[in-house]
């Protein structure tokens, strides 16, 4: 059986984006176990209140929900547990200077399959103020209202 090809986004984190600007992103492996992946196929993950630490060189994912998988019985994992992620040793090193360096946050963006593997889109991201949240919400639904007056006239 020939290799699925592609890109299918899985799970996306809306809330990341709504409290943090996100700088840069990165691509991760992410170690799980097989119902973990049969769960996660199915849809059932939440990247919500997920993020990442780094301890001891090694990069995890902390707080991503993935819902135990129906026909896995015994073999179902704790859904909450962290999980490794797999980076070059340069990268996380990297990353690791940044994020003690300028006070930044590493957040989950994305979980999505890249030919059959499961992929984590990580962000480097900084915290937003309130008022950046509220200037984000006004600017958005502005151009939401143009557009639908544009839309109106044609």
């Amino acid at each position: 059986m020939p290799k699925a090809s592609g890109v299918k986004v899985v799970a996306n984190n809306k809330k990341a984006f709504h409290e943090y600007y996100i700088l840069e992103k990165f691509e991760a492996g992410v170690e799980l176990f097989g119902t973990e992946v049969k769960s996660i196929r199915q849809g059932n993950i939440n990247l919500k209140d997920a993020f990442c630490t780094i301890k001891d060189g090694e990069l995890f994912v902390r707080g991503m929900h993935i819902s135990p998988y129906e026909k896995g019985n015994i073999f179902n994992r704790d859904p909450m547990r962290h999980k490794r992620l797999l980076m070059h040793k340069r990268e996380i090193v990297r990353l690791y200077g940044k994020i003690k360096q300028d006070g930044l946050a590493l957040v989950p963006i994305s979980v999505y399959f890249k030919n059959s593997r499961v992929k984590l889109e990580l962000g480097l991201a900084r915290g937003k103020k309130l008022h950046d949240k509220r200037d984000a919400a006004a600017e958005k639904s502005s151009v939401r209202e143009m557009e639908r007056h544009l839309k109106e006239r044609m």
